[in-house]
């Protein structure tokens, strides 16, 4: 089916994870030697970025800085920041792999993770920005019930945050038993512990400074890698596609479309989980918080599409260059297959043009990749335990900052321990249906109560908990009953859903609910809510008063 060979591919790996190794190719990977000059990199990375966590600390006073930095990330900045999120280890090696091996239809799927972007910029980035405070459920909680739809949103976000991190500590753990040499437990644990300490000492300024410099290194590395791979066809991109078409199996049928996307069910369902769910994540909404006003949130957006649009061209040249480079090179195969299984052109690619030094510093930099991440998430799943449910939940608006503080931080270290004990625990699993549930998740039950509270009038309370309910039961109802879970995992003859991804049904179930039940609520809640509109719509186009909305 055309979404599961997209997840072995590793393209649902794109948006900060590592579904490519955590479930497609772990029957491939085996254990290499240990790669010394990689882990002597990744060392320096990480003692680089505990000198930013422990510079971090002395700046991390309030639960202002805790959560968003203090509002005091530049759009530069944060941009650079989102992109490094956004540039997963898997945008690497699982996109250039699908070139590798699908040419154009390679170049198009990877192109078109750009569509979600439009979706941010104009729909969600300056109201986000001017109507929220520290969480995603400070702007859907803004005219309705605040514990009910605290509670609903904190739910949400830990869903989609723990099913994510389960996602990357498998990965991570496979991805560095074949790039390190690593034992897998090991991998996971220094993963966890670096996690925990990144985002108790240091906060959003320790987690945010260590993406800029995942990101500025992946595209450093990038970069570099495409020269070298340029310099071998004469700066020529026509050269490159001509010599993949000389070099490739398919020949000349690399150059059109295929048969990648033949199911145009699954993959609109895919397509529809990727862009509404990106734009629901906790951990990328918590990002347009750290900005000073609505201004830099739009100039965020902006420099990380340009950052990953061009991030995204290079991992496209590289994998045509991989066709002929490593190809045609028999030292990169035994017994008729790539070494290392199918993600691995591109560090083959490397290890090709410039030695094992630079296949070492690319394997570091996927390692610092999946820290960067797991941060963003653990510090999204700590706002969501300690800010709205502790704070404003439990507490109703009582609990100091001190207070909240000490909460974050001991829910970042219980996220970190969950963390590793599922990553351990997973180890055996095909995770692939956790990336179409993780997706499922946050385009269901996230972004219609997101989307609906900042430009409908007429949602209600009762409304979007009816909504988010039927999305989330739905969402994991349909990925349980897929191939995914229900013949791979439960090891059923067929699946009962035909299909892997959600999203075209549960979101579209979710929008449905929500709409009616909102419509036929007739309370004299629901009257106030609806008239409490203009106010936050005043609020979402100025921005005046935004740095008290999460009082309200």
């Amino acid at each position: 089916m055309i979404a599961r060979r997209i997840l072995l591919a590793g393209t649902a790996a794109t948006l900060f994870a590592l579904p490519a190794l955590a479930a497609g190719d772990v029957g491939q990977l085996e254990k290499q030697p240990v790669n010394l000059s990689a882990i002597g990199m990744f060392i320096a990375f990480v003692v680089m970025t505990l000198g930013i966590t422990y510079w971090a600390a002395s700046r991390t006073r309030s639960t202002s800085d805790f959560y968003t930095a203090g509002g005091g990330i530049t759009g530069f900045q944060n941009g650079l920041a989102i992109a490094g999120d956004y540039m997963s280890a898997a945008t690497l090696l699982g996109l250039s792999s699908l070139v590798f091996a699908k040419g154009y239809d390679g170049f198009v799927y990877t192109i078109s993770f750009f569509v979600g972007w439009p979706i941010i910029l104009f729909l969600l980035a300056e109201r986000l920005r001017n109507l929220g405070h520290f969480t995603f459920a400070d702007i859907a909680s803004y005219r309705l019930d605040q514990g009910k739809i605290r509670t609903f949103a904190a739910i949400g976000s830990l869903t989609v945050v723990c099913f994510y991190l389960i996602v990357q500590m498998v990965g991570a753990g496979q991805l560095i038993k074949l790039l390190f040499g690593l034992d897998y437990n090991v991998a996971v644990i220094v993963v966890g512990v670096l996690m925990v300490v990144y985002v108790t000492f240091g906060g959003m300024i320790a987690t945010t400074w260590v993406q800029i410099i995942k990101a500025v290194l992946l595209l450093g590395g990038g970069i570099l890698l495409a020269f070298l791979a340029l310099s071998r066809f004469g700066f020529s991109l026509e050269a490159i596609a001509r010599s993949a078409i000389a070099s490739h199996k398919d020949g000349v049928k690399i150059m059109g479309p295929g048969t990648l996307l033949a199911d145009p069910v699954s993959a609109v369902s895919l397509s529809l989980g990727l862009l509404f769910g990106t734009a629901a994540l906790p951990h990328i909404m918590m990002r347009f918080f750290t900005v000073p006003n609505a201004r830099e949130a739009r100039k965020s957006v902006f420099y990380a599409s340009g950052f990953i649009g061009f991030f995204f061209l290079i991992v496209c040249v590289l994998g045509m260059a991989a066709i002929t480079i490593v190809g045609t090179d028999p030292q990169f195969f035994e017994g008729g297959k790539l070494i290392g299984g199918g993600n691995m052109p591109v560090m083959h690619l490397a290890k090709a043009l410039g030695g094992d030094l630079f296949l070492g510093f690319l394997s570091a930099v996927a390692f610092a990749t999946i820290l960067a991440v797991v941060s963003g998430l653990a510090l999204a799943g700590a706002s969501a335990i300690a800010h709205d449910l502790y704070a404003r939940v439990i507490r109703k608006g009582e609990a100091t900052e001190r207070e909240e503080m000490r909460v974050s931080k001991i829910a970042s270290l219980v996220l970190g321990v969950l963390a590793v004990v599922l990553g351990i625990a997973f180890e055996k699993q095909n995770v692939a249906f956790l990336v179409g549930l993780t997706f499922g998740v946050a385009a269901s039950v996230n972004f219609p109560v997101l989307i609906l509270s900042m430009y409908w009038k007429g949602l209600t309370t009762r409304g979007a908990l009816a909504g988010g309910i039927a999305g989330l039961i739905s969402a994991v109802t349909l990925v349980i009953l897929s191939n995914a879970v229900w013949v791979v995992v439960l090891n059923n003859p067929a699946p009962i859903f035909p299909y892997e991804q959600p999203a075209l049904f549960s979101m579209t179930l979710a929008f449905i609910v929500t709409i009616i039940v909102s419509k036929l609520d007739s309370s004299a809640l629901a009257r106030a809510e609806r008239e409490a509109f203009e106010d936050q719509f005043v609020r979402s186009q100025t921005g005046i008063g935004a740095a008290a909305a999460a009082k309200h």
